[in-house]
């Protein structure tokens, strides 16, 4: 499911927590409301706050995490292409068609991760024509003490390349733990089960339910969104391979 699919239904347990309440309230005998109740009620659901608070914190700091990692690594990535490009350069005209597959390559891996189609995710995974660069590079044959170090040098630039493509690919995958995100939902349903139950249904406090509620699942969102860096609202920019791309084959 999208992020969006997910936070609709977060609001919808949430919210439903607090109609729930509202309902406990009218089918319960008074003295299950009294002040004793409430007081009770009050530290069992402060406890609960503040695990929910703790648990929300892990997911920021996961999603954050997560897309920094992605985003270092995209840099990391761009900066590594730019040094092979240079090092074909210095390497003499033999290396040309090399530095032209490597140009395809980016453009190849620039489409892959930021398709024109926003409906289809990104993806990272190396392709059979993205890896017809290594055997160009090895199959050169250099003449002298000069080309053949320019040859080592790019043959171990261009394998720190693929690994880090190969690391984009595998941290694609949601580092947010499902449970998690399960327990977390139904321990704000608790909550707003519990604030409603104690307080007269009344406009005002409807409203402001269904406020906090949207916020709640606002929040579940952009963890979601930062959790998928290469697709939905809140995506990595394009920007350092398109410089990079800029730089190649001069």
């Amino acid at each position: 499911m999208s992020p969006m699919e997910i936070s609709l239904i977060v609001f919808g347990v949430v919210f439903g927590g607090a109609l729930l309440g509202m309902t406990l309230r009218a089918l319960l005998p008074e003295h299950h409301l009294s002040q004793e109740s409430k007081d009770v009620v009050k530290l069992g659901m402060g406890l609960i706050a503040t695990i929910a608070a703790l648990v929300l914190s892990l997911l920021i700091a996961s999603a954050k995490s997560s897309f920094d990692t992605q985003r270092n690594g995209l840099a990391q990535l761009s900066a590594n292409i730019m040094l092979l490009d240079r090092i074909l350069a210095h390497y003499g005209p033999e290396a040309d068609g090399c530095r032209k597959q490597l140009r395809e390559n980016v453009e190849a891996l620039i489409d892959q991760l930021w398709p024109e189609n926003r409906d289809q995710a990104g993806q990272a995974q190396p392709t059979g024509k993205s890896e017809q660069i290594y055997e160009q590079i090895q199959n050169l044959s250099p003449k002298t003490d000069s080309q053949r170090t320019l040859q080592a040098a790019a043959i171990k630039t261009l394998t720190d390349v693929g690994q880090e493509r190969m690391l984009l690919s595998a941290q694609k995958s949601s580092s947010i733990p499902v449970p998690f995100l399960v327990v977390l939902v139904f321990w704000l349903a608790l909550l707003f089960a519990s604030f409603s139950m104690f307080s007269k249904p009344n406009l005002t406090v409807a409203i402001a339910l269904l406020l906090c509620a949207l916020s709640v699942a606002g929040a579940i969102f952009l963890i979601l969104e930062l959790d998928h860096p290469f697709d939905g609202l809140i995506q990595l920019s394009s920007d350092p391979l398109q410089r990079a791309l800029g730089q190649l084959g001069r």
